[in-house]
């Protein structure tokens, strides 16, 4: 895709909320109706320009098999992106924010992953986010229905450098109480359960497969782990960058 062919597709009012609706969490065509105010027919019209451009995805939720997820492909958009500001002007080459999202008197940001069994992705996802923040921000998980961690969980993890051995799971209620500055969740069923928590933290979905459906260790069923691991990796990626931006003292105009 050409810089001039991604300005057209962006450009569009509805496509560019859409596409920013995305970044910040998986949607369902009525959830995007409701958070544009724009008729359904034109929430999938727009939809279809922006799949066929690369930059949103999509996939079958897992609880309702006739409803659809949709995702912003953040790092395909941060290459096109990036490919149309260096075109103009090589001093336009984007440059990556320093993740450092350290809240107001030094608290560090909290996260709290849900799925399931708290057996794989939010395990996962919580590991992941303590080794690339190197602690900075402090990551929690549970599940609505807990069960063993999963050993397919723990190789993919160990090749990562991260040792996640030892952890528990545990139940979402265990968290009830407590405060987070984020919660995702990372399947279709626990978001359509998933409890208020206080202090009004913000919300995320990340429409994940679950990679344990595939019954206890097992050869066969391990790439699924790999790939699920490297999604969780990046999109991790994109939550730093995001805390930190919301960290960081705004300008005004």
């Amino acid at each position: 895709m050409t810089s001039e062919e991604l300005l057209a597709v962006v450009a569009h009012p509805h496509r560019w909320r859409l596409l920013g609706a995305l970044a910040a969490s998986d949607r369902r065509v009525g959830e995007l109706t409701e958070l544009t105010g724009t008729p359904q027919s034109l929430v999938s019209y727009h939809l279809a320009q922006l799949r066929a451009a690369g930059l949103i995805s999509s996939r079958r939720s897992a609880a309702d098999g006739r409803d659809t997820y949709y995702r912003a492909e953040l790092a395909r958009c941060g290459e096109l992106f990036g490919r149309a500001s260096a075109s103009l002007h090589p001093a336009l080459r984007l440059v990556p924010a320093s993740p450092d999202p350290v809240r107001p008197q030094g608290r560090k940001s909290r996260v709290l992953f849900l799925c399931t069994g708290n057996s794989a992705r939010s395990q996962m996802a919580e590991a992941l986010l303590e080794a690339r923040s190197s602690g900075a921000i402090e990551a929690r998980s549970a599940g609505s229905q807990p069960k063993a961690l999963h050993p397919n969980a723990v190789r993919v993890m160990a090749e990562r450098g991260v040792d996640i051995a030892g952890r528990r799971t545990k139940h979402l209620s265990r968290f009830a109480q407590s405060r987070f500055d984020h919660i995702v969740t990372l399947c279709d069923k626990v978001k359509e359960i998933c409890p208020e928590f206080p202090g009004q933290p913000g919300i995320a979905h990340w429409s994940m497969a679950d990679p344990a459906a595939g019954g206890r260790e097992n050869d066969e069923t391990y790439p699924t782990f790999v790939r699920t691991a490297e999604e969780i990796d990046q999109r991790v990626g994109a939550l730093m960058a995001q805390l930190a931006d919301a960290t960081t003292p705004k300008e005004h105009t």
